[in-house]
């Protein structure tokens, strides 16, 4: 059985829009200012996710972000991005054209239930802060990756919104990443 794997960049207080800075708002591109050694530090996380997971579930949005960049990259990391299995949640993708895509047109909860029971390891859910609310909504995440950036930036959009019922979480492991970065790992606390 699959296990789904959140992994977000936040800021300390809980931002997730706009890391990069491509998207216009006012505090975006906050990923952007950390130093060469942070920057490493998040480059090999990344890459050691990437090869302990069996598949990506991404929203529209993500999936065109990063459809865009990974494609034309080269490497060890792209060749297992680009390579591996890629599940899109989106109503209004018809082809997608990242090799190894398929779009789930149906009712989110319903689809990700099946992919788990089809997918034997970690799917890994990058960015997508509206799956990852809905995933989180209907207890449907395992784990919860989180890369603290060291910024406050006191507005934008924010990795969880309301939810019906609080959601407990467990600690499973921090450790600092580069010089500045904290990398927290929780599970989802179900209950007995």
């Amino acid at each position: 059985m699959g296990k789904i794997v959140i992994s977000e960049n936040v800021s300390l207080d809980g931002v997730v829009q706009d890391p990069t800075g491509d998207e216009g708002f006012r505090h975006g591109g906050w990923f952007n200012q950390i130093g060469d050694e942070d920057r490493e530090g998040w480059a090999k996380v990344g890459f050691d996710e990437a090869l302990g997971t069996e598949a990506m579930l991404l929203g529209r949005r993500s999936y065109e972000w990063l459809a865009a960049r990974w494609p034309s990259r080269s490497g060890e990391w792209a060749d297992r991005l680009n390579s591996l299995p890629k599940y899109v949640v989106s109503s209004t993708v018809v082809d997608p054209e990242w090799n190894n895509s398929t779009v789930l047109k149906g009712e989110v909860v319903n689809e990700v239930s099946k992919l788990k029971h089809e997918v034997d390891g970690e799917i890994l859910v990058a960015a997508s802060r509206q799956l990852v609310r809905t995933l989180m909504e209907h207890d449907l995440v395992d784990e919860l990756r989180l890369m603290v950036f060291p910024v406050v930036l006191g507005a934008g959009e924010r990795l969880f919104g309301e939810t019906s019922d609080k959601k407990s979480m467990r600690l499973l492991d921090t450790r600092t990443v580069g010089d500045g970065l904290a990398y927290l790992t929780y599970e989802l606390v179900r209950d007995a």
